[in-house]
């Protein structure tokens, strides 16, 4: 016997016929889906971490650099970017309540707010940007006052950076698996399933971003 053959039998279906495919019931699909979203997101907090320590043992060793840099950053743009990004991460929890209730309208509003929070949040750090750039305190624009805080401004740019990289991202996760799907009215209380995993990773990016601002503006 053939091995097709014996996939049928197996399958009971005819030797030209598939076999049968097996999918996972809903709540089981449901159960993998965020289990993989949660595994994924451990990682994305080990990859911070790791940046955490780092500037946690430069501080250690050049206490006087950092306490003194960290006052040439802009303290009120950064606080502003906090409260977008908590709004936001309220909009896109509100985003999920609508999906749930097949409400997709809902989710195409809440989850259009975050995405243009989202936009803000960039808007203003490279606004922060220009103005270190202006002062000479961009890796592009070297000169002393870049070197003389080298340690902090280096790890300043690469973990903003990297967070900044994550907005962008969690930002085309909000539109592809949310925005543009509710536009064909996919949601129900039955499949959600996108929207919350998209929110999920969304409030992510809000948590380090709460960590980063008192660490980097707030340690002088």
């Amino acid at each position: 016997m053939s091995s097709n053959a014996a996939v049928a039998e197996h399958h009971h279906v005819g030797p030209g016929e598939p076999p049968h495919i097996h999918h996972m019931d809903t709540p089981t699909a449901y159960g993998a889906a965020k289990l993989g979203m949660w595994l994924f997101l451990a990682t994305e907090v080990l990859l911070f971490a790791v940046m955490f320590c780092s500037f946690a043992i430069m501080r250690y060793y050049h206490l006087a650099e950092f306490h003194d840099a960290s006052h040439h950053l802009n303290l009120p743009l950064g606080a502003l970017n906090t409260v977008i990004l908590l709004f936001s991460s309220y909009t896109a929890a509100v985003a999920v309540t609508k999906a749930q209730k097949g409400d997709n309208k809902g989710v195409i509003r809440n989850f259009g707010i975050s995405v243009l929070c989202g936009l803000a949040f960039l808007v203003i750090k490279s606004i922060e940007y220009t103005g270190k750039a202006h002062h000479g305190m961009f890796p592009v624009v070297w000169n002393e006052h870049f070197y003389e805080y080298k340690n902090f401004l280096g790890l300043y740019y690469c973990m903003t950076g990297l967070h900044a990289l994550h907005v962008i991202i969690g930002m085309v996760i909000m539109v592809i698996y949310g925005i543009l799907p509710a536009r064909q009215n996919r949601y129900s209380g039955r499949y959600y399933t996108p929207v919350e995993l998209s929110a999920l990773y969304w409030h992510l990016v809000d948590l380090i971003w709460i960590y980063l601002f008192p660490l980097l503006y707030l340690v002088g």
